[in-house]
């Protein structure tokens, strides 16, 4: 109780200070929770709402202190059916209100998936919700999206007045970051374009060439910007990425995107952080922008329920460019 009790205060106070939170203060704080794969922290009003990795359903946790995120309930909002094209393997949720209504974009895998051949058979589907708290209402079925392949990791975010969805399509032994045009929240537009792949050694850790997990951050001079997480996830080579487009330009246009050389975030054994990667991003009252992200707590863990959920404050460079602290936290 008195650990909680310090973790709880020590978060708060970071969370007030923003973008002036100490790496001691950060160490002592993440991870939020024990346990939480692929994080997912979006703020409305007074309310943040998490949400992660369950493999069977979605739940989501309210909260108006993620100081306290540990003690808030966790709700399930939703469960898979018995069978069908979205019957396993829930991944990756992410809560996003768009229009007055709340849209959860999942990963999931069909029922008849052949063992070990799931990753043809997973696809990324919407559900919908009209009233203005996601924990309650009814959670409408819109399916599966429409996309060229299969694939992972969905999101979607605005430019130009115009609406976009990006997500990791398999393709041939690579896993790359595609996009295309949305029509309205559960209805893609146009063709799809593949706008990065891992062709960075840093990207091919672990014995699978993979991107995964975009998320849209907008930068303070208009740049767009897209992290990711590059290698496989099982790998402590497991980092994050970035690209970026400068202002003004068509994201559906591949040549707009660039890569940056190295991950912006990558494990710091000195400071108890392997393998992060999997991110979102979120908003303070403030209007400072805040990265969450999974890791584990120490070498060689894995794939597992082990990652827990951090957080830390997005800094920009004198270029407009994020950038972020080596990741700290308890062992």
């Amino acid at each position: 109780m008195v650990q909680s009790t310090l973790r709880a205060l020590i978060v708060a106070a970071l969370l007030q200070a923003s973008a002036g939170a100490s790496a001691l203060d950060l160490a002592q704080a993440n991870p939020l929770l024990d346990s939480g794969p692929d994080p997912w922290i979006v703020r409305d009003g007074q309310v943040f709402y998490y949400m992660g990795t369950h493999g069977d359903r979605l739940a989501i946790r309210a909260t108006t202190d993620l100081a306290r995120l540990n003690e808030a309930p966790e709700i399930t909002v939703w469960r898979p059916p018995a069978t069908g094209t979205n019957a396993k393997s829930i991944w990756a949720p992410e809560l996003h209100r768009i229009d007055g209504k709340w849209y959860i974009y999942y990963t999931a895998a069909a029922s008849d998936a052949p063992e070990g051949k799931e990753d043809a058979h997973r696809g990324v589907f919407v559900l919908e919700n009209s009233s203005a708290d996601p924990t309650n209402g009814t959670w409408k079925d819109r399916g599966r999206l429409a996309t060229a392949q299969p694939g992972i990791d969905g999101t979607t975010f605005t430019t130009g007045g115009k609406r976009y969805f990006v997500y990791s399509p398999y393709v041939g032994p690579d896993s790359v970051l595609a996009i295309v045009a949305m029509k309205n929240p559960w209805t893609l537009s146009g063709k799809e374009t593949i706008i990065a792949r891992p062709d960075q050694a840093w990207e091919r850790q672990g014995g699978r060439q993979i991107l995964e997990g975009p998320e849209f951050l907008q930068g303070p001079n208009g740049d767009l910007f897209l992290t990711y997480s590059g290698s496989a996830c099982w790998s402590d080579g497991y980092a994050i990425g970035l690209l970026q487009a400068k202002p003004g330009a068509n994201p559906l246009d591949a040549k707009a995107w660039t890569k940056a050389a190295r991950p912006i975030l990558e494990k710091n054994p000195a400071g108890n952080v392997h393998a992060p990667g999997h991110n979102g991003f979120f908003q303070m009252d403030d209007g400072t922008a805040w990265i969450v992200y999974h890791a584990n707590p120490g070498p060689e863990m894995g794939c597992t329920g082990k990652r827990s959920p951090r957080i830390q404050p997005v800094h920009w460079d004198e270029k407009g460019k994020p950038v972020l602290d080596p990741p700290v936290g308890r062992s």
